[in-house]
C-alpha cells in the first residue's frame, strides 16, 4: 500500500466556485488487483469543462458525485502493473483524476482508458495539452466543423491557451488567416510573434461587442469565415456581426456562463440572415478521431510549428487556486499542476 493524496469535491458552488469547495484527503492506494495497474501521476490538467462538472445543474455529463476525487487527465509513471501489457516505467496518459496515484483496471476501454506515450519527440506534459484533449479539440472543431479552405478567415476565442494555440497551428497548416482573440497584451504578442497567428485582439480593451467588432473588422478585412468559441457572451457577439454567409462557428466552451448565469446572445437573427452553421460538440464523443488528429498534432509540435506554453502550479494542494485562476484568466497556456 502507497500513500496518496486525493482532492475531492466537498460540496457543490453557489454562485463563482471557491477553494472551500474542495477538501484534501490523505489516503491509502489498495493492494492491485489481476489486470490493475498503479500509476504515479507527473502532472494534472485543469481545464475549463471541469467548473460545469461541479454544478449538479443538467448539462452534457453526468455531475461530479460528491465526496469523489474530482475528476481530471493525468500523465505519469506506471510504478506496479498485474497487466500484461503495462511495465513499471511506462509513462502513460489517462484521466487519474485529482490525486497523486491511480489504481486502473488496464483492460477498460473508456474514455479515461491509460494509454502508453512515446516521450522521445514530444515532454510528457504536451500530452495534457497540445498532443492531447486541448489539442484534439481544436483539431474536431476545425476539421470536422469549420472545415476551411485555403484563404479563409478563422478566429478563435482564449486563442493563448491550450486549444487556442493548437488551432491556430492547425489552420495556419491548412493556409488559413488566422485571428485570434485573448485577453492582455502579452498574451496577444504571444499569439501573433510565437505561435504565428496574422492578428490577436486584446479583448480587455474593449468595453462592449460593438467596439471589438470593429476591431475585429480591421483584423478580418474580408469577414469571418469559422469561428470556434470557447467563451460566449460578449466574443460570440462581437464575432457574429463580422461573420460571412455561410459561416461556421464551432462551439466548444461558455466560459463566461460557467457561474450559472444565463449567457444572451444579441443578435440571433443572424444566424438566418448569414445561414450560418454554428453546431456545440464534446470532444469525448468522438473518439475515432483521436488517432488522426494526434499524429498531425505530435507532428506540428515535433517539427517545432506548435510551441506550447504552459503555466504550472507545483504540488496537488495547489490545485484548487490554480483552477480558480483558470476560469479568471490568470493561467498563460495550458494550465498543469505538476505532482511530483
Amino acid at each position: 500500500m502507497t500513500e496518496n493524496q486525493q482532492i475531492v469535491l466537498d460540496n457543490r458552488p453557489q454562485g463563482e466556485a471557491t477553494t472551500s469547495n474542495f477538501k484534501l484527503l490523505h489516503t491509502q492506494t489498495p493492494e492491485l488487483k489481476d489486470n490493475e495497474v498503479l500509476v504515479r501521476h507527473h502532472y494534472l490538467s485543469l481545464d475549463p469543462y471541469m467548473r460545469g462538472r461541479m454544478n449538479e445543474s443538467k448539462s452534457y455529463a453526468v455531475p461530479q458525485p460528491l465526496g469523489e476525487v474530482m475528476i481530471g487527465a493525468t500523465v505519469g509513471e506506471v510504478v506496479e502493473s498485474r497487466h500484461p501489457k503495462f511495465n513499471p516505467g511506462d509513462k502513460v496518459v489517462g484521466m487519474g483524476g485529482w490525486q497523486l496515484y491511480s489504481l486502473v483496471d488496464g483492460n477498460a476501454i473508456s474514455n479515461g482508458m491509460l494509454r502508453k506515450v512515446d516521450t522521445t519527440h514530444v515532454s510528457l506534459s504536451y500530452y495534457l495539452g497540445a498532443v492531447g484533449m486541448p489539442g484534439v479539440t481544436a483539431w474536431y472543431g476545425l476539421v470536422k466543423i469549420i472545415n476551411p479552405k485555403a484563404g479563409e478567415t478563422v478566429t478563435v476565442s482564449a486563442a493563448s491557451g491550450a486549444v487556442g494555440s493548437a488551432y491556430g497551428a492547425l489552420a495556419k497548416a491548412r493556409g488559413c488567416r488566422v485571428v485570434g482573440i485573448a485577453g492582455g497584451k502579452d498574451k496577444c504578442d504571444y499569439v501573433v510573434n510565437e505561435l504565428g497567428f496574422d492578428a490577436c485582439i486584446d479583448y480587455k480593451e474593449h468595453k462592449d461587442y460593438i467596439s471589438l467588432s470593429k476591431a475585429l473588422r480591421e483584423a478580418c478585412p474580408n469577414g469571418i469565415d469559422g469561428h470556434f468559441e470557447n467563451v460566449g457572451g460578449m466574443v460570440l457577439d462581437a464575432v457574429m456581426l463580422r461573420t460571412n454567409a455561410f459561416a461556421r462557428i464551432a462551439v466548444c466552451g461558455m466560459i463566461a456562463g460557467y457561474d450559472g448565469a444565463p449567457i444572451g446572445m444579441t443578435n440571433p437573427a443572424l444566424i438566418l440572415v448569414n445561414r450560418m452553421r454554428v453546431e456545440g460538440f464534446i470532444v469525448s464523443e468522438h473518439m475515432e478521431v483521436w488517432p488522426e488528429a494526434l499524429q498531425e498534432l505530435g507532428n506540428l509540435v515535433g517539427s517545432g510549428k506548435l510551441r506550447p506554453r504552459e503555466t504550472v502550479a507545483q504540488g496537488l494542494a495547489a490545485a484548487p487556486e490554480a483552477f480558480l485562476g483558470l476560469l479568471k484568466g490568470k493561467n498563460f497556456g495550458k494550465q498543469l499542476v505538476k505532482l511530483i
